[in-house]
This record gives structure tokens, sequence and C-alpha cells, in this order.
């Protein structure tokens, strides 16, 4: 990887296991939205990190339910 002078923002980056409880799904539903991107997850030292702020930005993404009058 080539080092750069590019300032990088730094990620919230949280495991796997308490992206689980906020993201309110399942080990395979969370893996379903890496694969598919919309979430973002990294490798750290075998351990999976999810980018807590994707998480946030995919319930944004949700459709809302309208109440019924």
């Amino acid at each position: 990887m080539a080092m750069t002078d590019e300032p990088r923002q730094k990620r919230n980056l949280i495991p796997l296991k308490k992206a689980l409880e906020r993201g309110g799904f399942g080990r395979t539903k969370a893996y379903k939205l890496i694969k598919k991107g919309k979430i973002i997850a990294y490798k750290m030292e075998g351990q999976t990190m999810v980018d807590a702020d994707s998480i946030e930005a995919y319930h944004m993404t949700l459709p809302r339910i309208e109440p019924k009058t």
C-alpha cells in the first residue's frame, strides 16, 4: 500500500457483535448487507470491524411506514 499525503477521515469502527446490536439485524443479514455494499466492513487482525456510520446511513435508506388515517 502506497503512503500518500492525503488526509484520511477517521472511521468509527466497531466489532461485528456491536454492529449487530446497533443495526438490529443478525449475522447473516449483516454479511448480506456487506456483500451488497449497504454497510462497510474491514478486517482488522482477523476480526470483522464495521463502520458504525454506514449502519446509520443504511437505516436512513429504509422506507418509512406511513400511518393510516
